[in-house]
C-alpha cells in the first residue's frame, strides 16, 4: 500500500517522500504505519521535533508497539534527551524482551554515563538474541577499553570489523581502541571513514586533526582543523588549538589571528597567552603584541601574567622594560611580582645595591618571602656574616613549613661556617643529617676481606669501551658525570634516578654474595650486559655511573670484564666528609652521625687505596680538589685519563668549600678527622 513512499524513503528523496507521507496520513488517519512513515519523512527532511510529535501520535494509536518506542528513543537520543530516551527504551524492552536494537541503545547509553557494569550486563542480554552481531561486539569492546584492557578491546573490535566493515558503531569503537594502543595512523584511518558518513561532525574532524598532530604532521593537522573555525559555534578553545598547531608547524604568522580571537574571549587563560606570545615573538609582531597587551592590561590591570607577557616585548634592563614595570607598580602598589621584575632588571644591569634594596622592601611587605630573604642573607654574608646567622635563626623560629625548615637549617650552617662559627655549623649540620637519615638510603655495607683475587683475563680483541664511574659522597663525582654527558658520552645515570636498573650492581648485598659464592661473577657481568639495551645503550661504548663500590666486585671484573676501566673521583677525605655533612650529595646516603660517616668513608677509601697501590684493576684516580670547579681543567683531566679530548662545560657552579677548608674544623671534628687521616696520607694528602 505504501510501496512508493517506502521506496522514496530508502532513496533519501525527502522532497518526494514528505508529500506522499502527508497524503498517506490524510487517507488513513487511524493507521499508525502511515504516521510512522510520516515521522521518517520528517526526520529525513531535518525536522526532528515534528517527527517526534508524529511518532507520539502513532504511539497513541498503537501504544504497545515496541519498535515504535525504539524509534522514539533514537529521535530523543539525537536531541540529547537522554533520560527520556532511557524511559522509551525501557518501555520497548518491557513490551518485547527480544527488541535487540533497544538493548544496543541501552548499552550505548550506559557507556555514555560511565556505567560499565550495566553496559556489560546489557551486552550479555543482547548477545542471547544475536550472539555474533557487530553491535554487541562494539559494546563489549568499549567495555574492555574502559576497563583499561586495550589489547582485548582491539581483538574484539578487529574481528567485528572484519565481519561488518561498514558498521559505524564498530568502526568508531575500533578507532578509539587504536587510539588507546597508540596506533594513531590506524585510528586516523578509522575515523576518516567515519567522517565520510558524518561529514558535518565537528568532534570527528577535531579528533582527526589531533591524531594527525600526534603523528608529527602539525601543518596538515592545522589545515585539517582550520575549517572548523568558520562555524558559528567555534569555541575559543578551538581557536587556541588551531593557533597552537600553526606555531608547532612553524607558521607563527598564521597562528596570530586565531590566537588573538581566543585571547579576546579568554584573556585570563595562561595557556592561550603563552602560545600567543610565542607566535608574536617568532613572527616579529612586536607592535601588535604591545598594542594588544596594553589594551588587555587597561581592561584588567590586576592580571600579572599580562604584565609579564608585556615585558617580553621590551629589551630587558633598558628604559622600555623599566617603564613597563613602573606602570605595573602604579597599577598595583607594593605588589611583589613587579618588585621582583625590578630586581631582575637591576641585576641584569649590574646594579646589585639597587636590587638588594628592593629585596628588603619585598621582605617588609611579605616577611619570609623566599627569594627576597635568600638575597638578603647573601648580602649579609658579604657585609656582616653574624647578622646573616641571626636573620636565618629568626626565619627558622618563624617557619612552620616542613619543606622549608631543612633548607633553612642547611643555610644556617652555611652562614655559621662563613661567620667562623665552625663548632656551631658542625652541630647544626650534624643534627640536620641525623634527622634526615631515616628518609635516605642506608650506607652500603662494606666487605672487610676481599680474599685471593682471580687472575686478570686477557683483553679481548675488538673489546667495546667500558667505563665504570664512581666517587664517594663529597667527592664531586657528579661534576665528572656532567662533563661526560655534555661531551655526548653514553653515560648511564639511571642508578640515581626514579627508575634505576634492577641488577646486582644496584643491590647493596652483592659484594658479600660474590665473596660467599652465592653469586658467580660471570653471571653478574652477563646480566649487566643483557640489561644495557633496555637502559638505552645501543652502541659499543658503555659508561655506567655506579651507586657504590667494593673491591669484592673485582672477583667479577678481573676474569669477566677486563676491558673495563674504573674511574674514581676523590678529594681530601676530610674535605669530602665536611662536604657530605654540609651539603646534599648525589648518593643521598643517610648520615646518622659524623663518626659513623667518617668510619664508613675511611673503610671505602682504604679499599680504593688498596686498589690503587696494588694496581688491582685498570683504573683512573681523579683528584678534584683543585679542578672540580674549573670546567676547562676538569675536561682536560678527564680527557687525559681517557686518552681523548673533551669539550668543557660552559660553566660549573662554584665550589661549596675551598680545598683544605676541613682545617677550620680541626677542633670540632677532631675525632672524625683522626679516622680519616691515615687513608688521606695513603692517597697522597698531607697529614695536617
Amino acid at each position: 500500500m505504501y510501496e512508493s513512499l517506502i521506496d522514496a524513503l530508502r532513496r533519501g528523496a525527502a522532497a518526494e517522500a514528505l508529500p506522499a507521507a502527508y497524503d498517506a496520513v490524510a487517507a488513513n488517519p487511524q493507521d499508525a504505519i502511515a504516521r510512522r512513515l510520516l515521522a521518517n519523512a520528517l526526520q529525513l527532511n531535518g525536522d526532528r521535533e515534528a517527527a517526534l510529535a508524529t511518532l507520539d501520535e502513532a504511539l497513541e494509536l498503537t501504544p504497545d508497539d515496541a519498535s515504535l518506542h525504539v524509534e522514539r528513543a533514537a529521535l530523543l537520543l539525537k536531541g540529547r534527551q537522554l533520560d527520556e530516551a532511557e524511559t522509551a527504551l525501557a518501555k520497548a524492552v518491557g513490551l518485547d524482551p527480544n527488541q535487540f536494537l533497544a538493548y544496543v541503545m541501552q548499552g550505548q547509553l550506559a557507556l555514555g554515563r560511565g556505567d560499565i557494569a550495566e553496559a556489560e550486563r546489557i551486552a550479555r542480554t543482547a548477545a542471547r538474541i544475536a550472539p555474533s552481531h557487530p553491535q554487541v561486539a562494539a559494546i563489549e569492546g568499549m567495555v574492555a577499553l574502559r576497563r583499561g584492557d586495550a589489547d582485548h578491546a582491539l581483538s574484539i573490535l578487529s574481528q567485528a570489523a572484519q565481519g561488518a566493515p561498514e558498521d559505524p558503531t564498530v568502526r568508531n569503537a575500533l578507532g578509539f581502541a587504536y587510539l588507546a594502543k597508540g596506533h594513531f595512523a590506524f585510528a586516523e584511518q578509522a575515523f576518516r571513514k567515519q567522517l565520510e558518513q558524518q561529514p558535518d561532525s565537528f568532534a570527528l574532524r577535531a579528533l582527526i586533526a589531533d591524531l594527525v598532530r600526534r603523528q608529527g604532521r602539525a601543518a596538515e593537522a592545522a589545515d585539517e582543523a582550520a575549517p572548523l573555525l568558520e562555524r558559528e559555534n567555534a569555541s575559543p578553545g578551538l581557536h587556541r588549538v588551531v593557533g597552537e598547531l600553526e606555531v608547532e608547524a612553524g607558521r607563527p604568522e598564521r597562528a596570530v589571528a586565531p590566537l588573538k580571537a581566543a585571547f579576546a574571549a579568554m584573556p585570563n587563560d595562561l595557556r592561550t597567552l603563552q602560545v600567543l606570545v610565542e607566535a608574536w615573538r617568532r613572527s616579529g609582531g612586536v607592535d601588535d603584541a604591545r598594542a594588544t597587551l596594553d589594551a588587555a592590561i587597561a581592561a584588567t590591570p590586576g592580571n600579572d601574567n599580562l604584565w609579564r607577557a608585556r615585558l617580553v616585548f621590551e629589551p630587558f634592563a633598558e628604559a622600555g622594560a623599566l617603564a613597563v614595570v613602573e606602570r605595573w607598580l602604579d597599577a598595583r602598589p607594593d605588589h611583589i611580582p613587579p618588585l621582583q621584575a625590578r630586581v631582575a632588571i637591576h641585576d641584569r644591569a649590574g646594579e646589585r645595591d639597587e636590587a638588594d634594596a628592593i629585596a628588603y622592601q619585598i621582605a617588609a611587605i611579605e616577611p619570609g618571602q623566599a627569594q627576597a630573604e635568600l638575597r638578603i642573607v647573601d648580602r649579609l654574608l658579604r657585609d656582616d656574616p653574624p647578622a646573616a646567622v641571626k636573620r636565618v635563626k629568626d626565619l627558622l623560629a618563624k617557619s612552620d613549613s616542613d619543606e622549608a625548615r631543612p633548607l633553612l637549617r642547611q643555610l644556617l650552617g652555611r652562614c655559621q661556617d662563613i661567620a667562623g662559627e665552625t663548632a656551631e655549623a658542625a652541630s647544626t649540620w650534624a643534627a640536620l643529617q641525623a634527622d634526615l637519615s631515616q628518609q635516605r638510603m642506608p650506607l652500603p655495607p662494606l666487605t672487610s676481606v676481599s680474599g685471593e683475587l682471580p687472575p686478570l683475563a686477557p683483553l679481548p680483541e675488538a673489546a667495546p669501551g667500558v667505563l665504570w664511574l664512581w666517587g664517594p659522597p663529597g667527592s664531586q663525582v657528579d661534576r665528572i658525570a656532567l662533563t661526560l654527558n655534555f661531551a655526548g658520552a653514553p653515560l648511564l645515570a639511571d642508578r640515581y634516578g626514579p627508575q634505576p636498573p634492577v641488577d646486582a650492581l644496584q643491590r647493596f648485598g652483592t659484594a658479600q654474595e660474590l665473596l660467599d659464592g652465592r653469586l658467580e661473577g660471570g653471571l653478574l657481568v652477563s646480566q649487566w650486559r643483557a640489561a644495557l639495551p633496555g637502559r638505552g645503550i645501543t652502541g659499543t661504548q658503555v659508561f655506567d655511573w655506579l651507586l657504590w663500590w667494593d673491591n669484592a666486585l673485582l672477583h667479577a671484573l678481573r676474569p669477566h670484564l677486563p676491558e673495563a676501566v674504573l674511574m674514581i673521583a676523590i678529594r681530601d677525605p676530610r674535605d669530602m666528609l665536611l662536604e657530605w655533612l654540609a651539603y646534599d650529595t648525589p648518593q643521598r646516603f643517610g648520615l646518622e652521625s659524623i663518626e659513623k660517616g667518617a668510619q664508613w668513608l675511611a673503610q671505602v677509601l682504604s679499599q680504593i687505596a688498596d686498589l690503587h697501590e696494588g694496581d688491582l684493576f685498570p683504573h683512573r684516580l681523579l683528584k678534584l680538589d683543585d679542578i672540580g670547579h674549573d670546567p676547562v681543567a676538569l675536561a682536560s683531566a678527564i680527557g687525559d685519563a681517557l686518552e681523548t679530548r673533551l669539550p668543557p662545560l660552559p660553566a660549573l657552579a662554584p665550589a661549596n668549600m675551598a680545598p683544605g677548608h676541613w682545617r677550620a674544623y680541626a677542633g670540632p671534628l677532631a675525632d672524625a678527622f683522626a679516622m680519616l687521616t691515615p687513608v688521606a696520607v695513603r692517597l697522597g694528602y698531607p697529614e695536617t
